[in-house]
């Protein structure tokens, strides 16, 4: 699998030229990237989406939550090779496990289909992974990131979530409940996702640290949905995220009693 920015000359012989993806006059990858864009009823959102995808990408795939409008009808007219999977079970982290197995690209994005991510920022996270991270993990918070979508109340929220991470599991997140995320396909074999809701996103960053994989945060901007309402609740989605924070650091504990035990017996038998 290569990982590495190449020149993108002109002049090329075309069977050497067809190895990279064009981003600019300048640069090409040649990793196959796939963008993987859960969506139910967001036909109004997906042409704010669709139109800052970079043209490069090598394939989307849209995963429909059983949509009641066109959500699927619009993704083919805006994108004729969208791939098209319906969603097994029925939360934000079932959608994302059911794109994630249907997307062929060595690089994975995820983006929300709500129009709040500007996917001009792609460009941003794949050089992160070329240039040697496992994982390049958005942030609002970090410098040069922003967002015009969170109360006070979330934000206080997500900061103090992110400071139990932190210091839970040594990680140094800026942001923590947050949907634009990139990485290589080999990192779902180390972080086997096994959750429903929208704290997949909180589950990934945490199992991303203990799998000890190499995370680069990537400042983004959230801007304001465009059309419906989200069916993020602060309350209720924050609990769960907390639950699966602790979870994951129950976990932890058990695996570091079973290794000690483990080492302990194996040196008893040496001796």
């Amino acid at each position: 699998m290569s990982s590495f920015v190449q020149p993108a000359v002109s002049g090329q012989e075309p069977s050497k030229a067809s190895q990279y993806r064009p981003i600019s006059s300048h640069l090409a990858i040649t990793p196959p990237v796939s963008v993987v864009i859960p969506a139910m009823n967001e036909a109004e959102n997906l042409p704010y989406v669709f139109k800052t995808l970079p043209a490069w990408i090598h394939e989307v795939v849209l995963v429909d939550g059983n949509s009641t409008d066109n959500t699927v009808e619009v993704a083919r007219e805006l994108w004729p090779d969208v791939k098209v999977v319906k969603q097994i079970g029925k939360g934000k982290g079932d959608a994302l496990i059911t794109g994630f197995a249907a997307s062929t690209g060595d690089i994975i994005v995820m983006v929300d289909a709500d129009g709040s991510a500007d996917g001009n920022e792609i460009v941003s996270y794949v050089s992160a992974l070329v240039s040697g991270a496992d994982f390049a993990k958005g942030s609002r918070f970090a410098n040069g990131g922003g967002t015009d979508d969170m109360t006070p109340i979330r934000k206080l929220g997500n900061w103090a979530l992110c400071t139990v991470v932190n210091r839970k599991f040594g990680a140094r997140y800026t942001d923590l409940c947050y949907g634009y995320n990139a990485f290589w396909r080999h990192c779902l074999d180390k972080i086997d996702l096994d959750c429903t809701g929208f704290e997949v996103e909180t589950l990934m960053n945490i199992r991303v640290v203990k799998a000890g994989l190499k995370v680069q945060e990537i400042p983004s901007h959230e801007y304001l949905r465009i059309h419906g309402a989200s069916n993020l609740r602060a309350v209720r989605d924050g609990l769960r995220v907390l639950r699966v924070i602790l979870k994951e650091r129950s976990n932890r504990r058990s695996l570091r009693r079973a290794h000690a035990l483990a080492l302990g017996t194996t040196r008893g038998e040496v001796s």
